[in-house]
């Protein structure tokens, strides 16, 4: 048995593998050097065009691109007019910002438990948190896995809610035919560098229904219009313009913007190779009882952004703090997604804590994050499964001796 790399023994992979990595080529650079020496930095064609390549993948009618996923979850819990007194129920098992919007717009996020398979926010559990105070439901695609829409869908329907999808992990993924983009009321999009495609920083919000389309567009760009067709005064000459709500600078610039159209000419191709590293850990994980990682009915459909492993640290004897500090030192760059949200100091603050979402919770407790990116070579997702492989061999020789 090999001496684990945290003992002094050899590292399984001879350089550090990141979970996240954005892919840059030179046409990427190509196209961010052309708009710097274009006459366009912001409010250009650039940004225009970036919006259409997001129309064409997700078959959304109305995108608008914004500075960050953050702003594009804040923008839509606007647009769908939450307001304070109101609730939203949220996924805890994803980044803040996912509540956070919520509470930007002064309203109440509540916390859904997850599927303990999936790792998806659970429409049963969100039928249990449903007041009379719910407007709308902001579900995560964890990982890129697509939540079970039919089912929100319908909880959203019955109730009158809003669906907003927060797919910051799923650019690519699909749904019986369709495109993440075009399945929701309200999805939003991520693009920082650890996603699939990458404009530095950024985001979009994307939708079908033209009043919602309106509105988010508002919202982002400081609730101004030069639109005749929105303006209460129309003919006050080609300067005019109108502020119709109270808004937000969140445009994005045409640098990132011209990035953004050059990585979403590759879309199919950063799709295809993460399932092909999917499949590949599936596959062999499925060997490791120890382990157990996300399901997903249709893995062909899912452009995954996470693989995240819930390891049995009971059978195997260990904390999860010491897997992590022992692939760490065996150079698998491993990270954790995510601390359930409420368990936030923030949160806590406002009367949230543990037991309220006992799937995350132990969901949490358990899971490390493995590297998922393009620019992982066969030889290193290789090196991830043995990493992997070896701790839990040493845990079964060794167990209790942490």
């Amino acid at each position: 048995m090999e001496e684990l790399a945290i003992n002094g023994g050899a590292p399984v992979s001879p350089r550090m593998l990141g979970y996240g990595h954005q892919d840059i080529n030179e046409d990427d650079v190509k196209a961010v050097a052309d708009c710097l020496r274009g006459d366009y930095l912001t409010c250009g064609p650039a940004t225009a065009a970036f919006e259409e390549s997001i129309k064409v993948a997700t078959g959304a009618e109305y995108v608008t691109a914004v500075a960050n996923g953050t702003a594009a979850l804040h923008v839509a819990c606007l647009a769908a007019g939450i307001k304070p007194g109101d609730e939203v129920i949220v996924s805890p098992i994803t980044f803040a910002a996912s509540a956070n919007c919520v509470r930007y717009c002064g309203a109440t996020p509540v916390f859904a438990d997850i599927d303990p398979e999936t790792w998806n926010i659970d429409p049963a559990s969100i039928r249990e948190k449903l007041t009379e105070k719910t407007r709308a439901i902001v579900a995560v695609d964890f990982g890129g896995v697509h939540v079970d829409s039919d089912a929100i869908r319908k909880i959203c329907d019955e109730r009158g809610l809003t669906f907003i999808e927060d797919a910051a992990h799923a650019m690519g993924t699909r749904h019986n035919g369709r495109a993440v983009g075009s399945i929701a009321d309200i999805t939003t999009f991520s693009f920082h560098p650890v996603k699939t495609v990458t404009t530095g920083e950024g985001g979009a919000v994307a939708t079908s229904d033209s009043e919602l389309g309106k509105m988010i567009e508002l919202y982002a760009k400081h609730g101004i219009t030069r639109d005749y067709g929105l303006m209460r005064e129309k003919d006050q000459g080609g300067w005019y313009y109108e502020q119709l709500v109270l808004g937000y600078n969140y445009r994005i610039s045409d640098i990132e913007a011209s990035l953004g159209v050059s990585q979403m000419k590759r879309l199919g191709q950063f799709g295809n190779r993460r399932k092909q590293l999917v499949a590949f850990y599936n596959e062999q994980f499925a060997k490791i009882p120890e382990v157990q990682f996300q399901q997903d009915a249709t893995p062909e459909d899912t452009v995954r952004h996470l693989y995240c492993l819930k390891f049995d640290t009971e059978a195997l004897g260990v904390t999860r703090r010491f897997i992590f500090d022992v692939l760490r030192a065996e150079n698998i760059g491993v990270n954790v997604h995510y601390l359930p949200v409420y368990l936030l100091p923030y949160y806590k603050d406002l009367g949230h804590g543990r037991g309220d979402c006992p799937n995350a919770e132990d969901y949490y407790d358990h899971c490390v994050t493995l590297p998922l990116h393009c620019g992982l070579t066969d030889e290193d997702a290789q090196c991830v499964v043995d990493a992997v492989a070896k701790i839990v061999e040493w845990c079964r020789a060794n167990k209790g001796a942490e």
